[in-house]
């Protein structure tokens, strides 16, 4: 078993204030994978990478979209996250996928966080005051309210390293993985390998996976066998809570194991067309009534729904509601 402690970072922030430059500063790696990422210079899908902050600490980083068009990318990339960097550009500030990514760690539970202002080599000292002036009035109230603010500018790669300690303590807070419940894996990737078959990718969120272990698919309800697993580019006989993984997949296609999908152990999970839960309301652009139709994101995936209201006749704006 590897005895680093693995944790999983992710990013968020608008379009353009240099997430996947500061991630390249941080690890040397490009998380564009895409030749219209690069061509264009912004992020369409998620991106991953990996770096070891020290000997016992490896650190999977999730790179997300901020083009608003993108939105449903960045939300099948928050599942599994330990930490958020919310990246700010000190040139522009706060804009409009800012205010709507923080909006959205808020309401999924993200608990840990700091945010990286960014670009601070493009402007002086008084105006980077000033931003992060503005940045501690958006975020009260929020997960964020005493996240710290480092000033960073990663093509002079300053701050990075008051980045890398800040996530170190902020890890060390953290409680351990569970390693001995069943374990579940959110698919974000699947696609096919010449010789190898059927290969699938996700944050491993609970449990232990080993090779040869047997996997059920939903939402298709199709047996799988884990034929081997990869942790970071490593060859490795089992996976645990907490690491990004790469599993090839005996007996299946591609087609069978769509982004959304779910692996998890025969005879443990019950599938459900009806869930309970607490709805939380922001800034609603349109009433929300019985019966309203939703896009409702759970793990990677992305599906059609109904509320049912239990109690109002209308839901109002930032409001809580059992639906």
């Amino acid at each position: 078993m590897d005895n680093k402690k693995n944790i999983i970072v992710g990013t968020a922030g608008h379009i353009d204030h240099g997430k996947t430059t500061l991630i390249k500063a941080i690890t040397g790696r490009n998380t564009d994978r895409l030749k219209e990422e690069q061509s264009r210079g912004i992020s369409i899908e998620l991106g991953f990478t990996h770096f070891d902050l020290n000997d016992d600490l490896r650190v999977g980083i999730i790179d997300v979209p901020g083009h608003e068009k993108f939105i449903k990318n960045m939300l099948s990339g928050v599942c599994g996250m330990d930490i958020i960097i919310l990246v700010v550009a000190a040139d522009e500030g706060i804009m409009a996928q800012t205010k709507e990514h923080l909006d959205i760690l808020n309401l999924i539970g993200i608990k840990n966080g700091i945010i990286a202002l960014t670009k601070c080599d493009l402007v002086d000292k008084d105006w980077i005051e000033l931003v992060k002036l503005d940045i501690s009035d958006e975020v009260k109230g929020t997960f964020l309210e005493d996240a710290r603010i480092i000033e960073i500018s990663s093509t002079e790669k300053t701050g990075i390293d008051i980045l890398k300690n800040e996530i170190i303590r902020i890890v060390d807070t953290l409680p351990e993985k569970d390693l001995n419940s069943n374990p579940r894996l959110y698919i974000d990737r699947s696609f096919s390998i010449t010789g190898f078959g059927t290969v699938v990718t996700g944050t491993l969120i609970s449990g232990t996976l080993k090779i040869d272990d047997e996997l059920l698919i939903y939402p298709v309800n199709k047996l799988t066998k884990v034929r081997n697993l990869q942790v970071h580019d490593s060859n490795v006989n089992a996976a645990f809570a907490g690491q990004r993984v790469a599993i090839n997949l005996a007996n299946v296609k591609k087609e069978d194991v769509p982004k959304g999908s779910v692996l998890v152990p025969n005879n443990t999970f019950t599938e459900s067309s009806i869930i309970d839960i607490k709805l939380k309301t922001v800034n609603l652009p349109f009433a929300i009534t019985n019966r309203t139709r939703f896009h409702l994101y759970i793990g990677s995936n992305e599906v059609l729904c109904r509320a049912i209201l239990l109690e109002n006749e209308e839901l109002e704006s930032n409001k809580e509601y059992i639906v």
